[in-house]
């Protein structure tokens, strides 16, 4: 009988975004790399768009997607980020899934999931329906289809969330293999037992539910996928090629499907290369004819259920428990914090689960006045989500109102539905999933409840917050410097929520360092300057000015006007109120200017308390990724002396040095740390200049080597890679340049004689879509090839320095032509 094979990866990153910006801020455990989103999109997402096909050497002898060869589903709010920040990736997984299409008999590669990876059995039944509601509208809008599946947050399911699901048109899901309790053959009576994990994953499986509605659902191979995940299968393409061939029954009677599910991350984050694993191993199977790659759709087609299912409710596929650990302390946890406890879970879960219900009372009682029938509004509120441009919001609105808005029913709507979204956000999974309290994921979806209640002050009844503190309180954390969710609150969410006066604030500061044009985008909120002056003294300034603020998001809006007393370096003095009339504005400014005109610094630092009062904004009040900005403009010129003195030090002191080693003499620590700095920001600054100089790159990296100095890889390769894969996009854009064409030969070529392994990955790449464009001129045997002859062999030698298979790419971009 044929062999079928499904590979299914789950590509999931938490939401990250700052609730009050929208935007993912600087994360420094993520360096070089801005944020984790960036650092795993350059680790696992991009790199399975282009799978390497190696040959018995290592070469390159093709590039491939292996998202078009498997199944897979994104978080929505993970393509949602992808769209703006890594919009090539994210255009490669839409042209896989079309891809798939061709190959699979008009079925896509991708699935659906549930918005923003909630635990369906814990919610709500009107949470289950936005969420199912949400996760479509999203998938149509970037996959232009209707999706055939979803995927659930940790597999997490009970009957009411299938009957969401079938209701909505979806045919099917993926569970574990222990989420199955009874099977039988359909048309027969008698159900069989087979908890435990002890269902035939080889088949798809219906689940008739009580509605009279159906789904089908695929059971993954349990063992195979903890394989992948956990046993270091994806050391070698090969070997997870034979695990996954063992899956199949040489005695079976029926068609076999064999299909694992994992973390999409598993091929490239959790294990290094393992998407050059993944790729491999699928080309194996297919050159070898071992079984047909297929998708979960696909498959379905050729071979409807025949057999149906009654699932475990409340299960799910990473806890033993069932879904305790997204409401107990049931000892599931990731290990590695001895002594730890997560009897947190449940009172954070009760606290937010009471707040949701006071969110959504307030919320049907307000709107109800606004808007024909709210619920169905929030769940259409999805199109808002998509699209926030103000034509599109102000059509939503005139369809769901009741009646046309004015500016301040549209805030108040608007304001509403960001209500019920963050209410939504501060049930994500992962806030419940790791150890402690305080801990990233969990800071993440308080601060959502924080932006939610925040919201609601200005609609519901009071005590909303003063409540859910309460309620948070009895949430105990593991370090005692956090001390319960009340106080992680205050330390962790309060400190960062924002209002129109705190963007005014930002903008105040930032203004004495950034040239502001008339408008500006300020993360999610839109500034008009409508007045300003600037003047300095020596190294003294001064700013006044008049700003309009609007945000994007709630459309909420308010003018303010400000005065920054810059004293150079880090010191300022800022105040920011809203404003109270033009009149009021004038006389201010003129004080402040007449008193900065004659030197009377002190009086302007009363004047300023005297018109914003005694709460002073500085620096620290910048929002993270404007503060980092500034303080690097800020400390560039002595971070400029420091690197000289370093370099003309070890420059003046290394023949002393070698002097001293000469004679046996232990060189000072002081002046090994000097030569330590001084090589590592020399190499930096030679990847970083015009041009490299071979023989000066030569004599560092000797320097280096004689030294024992450690060099800071993670930075220097960051460096050197961004280098050469600029050089590299600027000759693919033009081929023709001999400059360009030697610039990357002596890049690529250098790379050889450093203490450091460069990522050559995006370079590739380039090169690989280089060759692919041009290969009727590589190829060709006309006069112009003779004529390009040279840079044809210019073209092959750099390819071999990139580790391809010449022959072999020449014959693929000959099958192109």
């Amino acid at each position: 009988m044929e062999r079928f094979l499904c590979i299914h990866g789950h590509f999931y990153q938490p939401p990250r975004e700052n609730p009050w910006l929208e935007s993912v801020e600087i994360q420094d455990s993520a360096h070089p790399y801005h944020d984790w989103n960036e650092r795993i999109i350059a680790e696992c997402y991009a790199p399975n768009t282009a799978s390497r096909n190696l040959d018995g050497e290592g070469r390159i002898m093709g590039i491939v997607s292996n998202y078009a060869r498997i199944s897979f589903n994104f978080g929505p709010t993970l393509l949602s980020w992808m769209e703006k920040h890594a919009p090539d990736t994210y255009r490669a997984i839409q042209a896989a899934d079309r891809q798939s299409m061709i190959w699979r008999s008009g079925h896509g590669a991708a699935l659906a999931q549930v918005y923003n990876h909630i635990i369906m059995p814990l919610a709500t039944l009107r949470d289950k329906q936005t969420q199912v509601r949400w996760g479509i509208r999203d998938f149509e809008h970037r996959f232009q289809r209707f999706p055939e599946g979803m995927w659930l947050a940790e597999t997490a399911v009970d009957v009411e969330t299938l009957e969401v699901l079938a209701k909505a048109g979806i045919r099917f899901t993926i569970l574990a293999p222990h989420q199955a309790g009874r099977v039988r053959r359909t048309g027969t009576g008698r159900w069989k037992d087979i908890s435990g994990s002890r269902i035939d994953p080889s088949q798809a499986y219906l689940c008739r539910l009580p509605s009279g509605r159906s789904i089908t659902i695929f059971f993954y191979d349990g063992p195979i996928s903890q394989a992948v995940a956990f046993e270091n299968l994806l050391n070698s393409g090969e070997q997870f090629a034979d695990r996954l061939m063992s899956g199949f029954s040489d005695h079976s009677t029926h068609s076999q499907l064999v299909h694992i599910a994992t973390d999409g991350e598993t091929y490239g984050h959790h294990h290094r290369f393992g998407e050059m694993a993944l790729g491999h191993a699928l080309d194996h199977i297919e050159v070898n004819n071992l079984a047909r790659l297929t998708n979960y759709g696909e498959y379905l087609e050729l071979h409807p259920a025949t057999h149906e299912v009654q699932i475990i409710e409340n299960s799910s596929w990473s806890c033993m428990h069932g879904i305790e650990r997204w409401r107990s302390d049931c000892g599931c946890n990731s290990g590695g914090n001895t002594g730890w406890n997560q009897q947190w879970r449940r009172p954070l879960r009760e606290a937010l689960d009471w707040l949701n219900g006071q969110l959504a009372a307030c919320y049907e009682d307000v709107a109800s006045g606004y808007l024909k029938d709210p619920w169905e509004v929030r769940n259409d509120y999805i199109d808002v989500l998509l699209d926030r441009s103000v034509e599109n919001v102000a059509a939503f609105l005139l369809k769901h109102s009741r009646r046309p808005l004015d500016d301040e029913a549209t805030v108040a709507v608007l304001s509403l539905l960001e209500m019920q979204r963050h209410a939504m956000l501060m049930f994500t999974s992962c806030g419940w999933f790791f150890d402690e309290l305080s801990g990233l994921e969990t800071v993440q979806i308080i601060q959502y409840a924080g932006r939610a209640i925040q919201l609601a002050n200005e609609f519901c009844s009071q005590g909303i917050e003063a409540n859910f503190l309460e309620r948070m309180a009895l949430a105990k954390s593991n370090i005692s410097e956090q001390k319960d969710g009340a106080e992680i609150y205050e330390q962790h969410v309060r400190p960062v929520m924002i209002d129109l006066l705190r963007v005014g604030a930002h903008y105040a500061v930032s203004f004495v360092f950034e040239e502001y044009g008339e408008e500006t985008d300020i993360f999610s909120y839109r500034t008009i300057k409508e007045d300003s002056l600037t003047l300095h003294a020596g190294q003294m300034g001064l700013a006044v000015g008049k700003i309009f603020i609007r945000s994007s998001i709630t459309r909420k809006a308010d003018r303010t006007t400000f005065c920054t007393l810059y004293f150079g370096g880090h010191a300022l003095n800022c105040g920011v109120r809203s404003f109270i009339g033009e009149e009021a504005y004038l006389i201010m400014k003129e004080e402040l200017v007449t008193a900065f005109k004659e030197g009377d610094f002190a009086a302007v630092i009363r004047l300023i308390d005297t018109h914003f009062g005694m709460h002073n904004y500085s620096l620290k009040d910048l929002f993270r990724d404007e503060q980092r900005h500034i303080l690097n403009l800020i400390i560039a010129g002595t971070l400029q002396e420091f690197e000289d003195k370093f370099i003309t030090l070890y420059e003046n002191s290394k023949s002393l040095m070698g002097f001293l080693r000469e004679t046996g003499m232990p060189v000072p620590h002081r002046f090994m740390t000097t030569a330590e700095t001084a090589l590592n920001l020399t190499l930096q600054k030679m990847f970083t200049s015009e041009t490299v100089d071979a023989d000066r790159l030569k004599e560092d990296v000797d320097e280096i080597k004689s030294w024992n100095v450690v060099v800071d890889s993670v930075a220097l390769e960051f460096i050197i890679r961004r280098r050469v894969e600029g050089a590299m996009t600027a000759l693919r854009e033009d081929p023709d340049s001999s400059p360009l064409m030697g610039e990357v030969l002596h890049l690529v070529e250098s790379l050889a004689a450093l203490p450091v392994d460069v990522n050559l990955w995006q370079t590739q790449n380039i090169y690989w879509d280089m060759v692919q464009s041009h290969a009727a001129d590589i190829l060709s045997d006309t006069d112009r090839a003779i004529e390009r002859n040279s840079w044809s062999e210019e073209v092959g030698h750099l390819g071999q320095l990139l580790f391809f298979n010449i022959p072999a790419v020449l014959a693929a971009a000959k099958g192109e032509i």
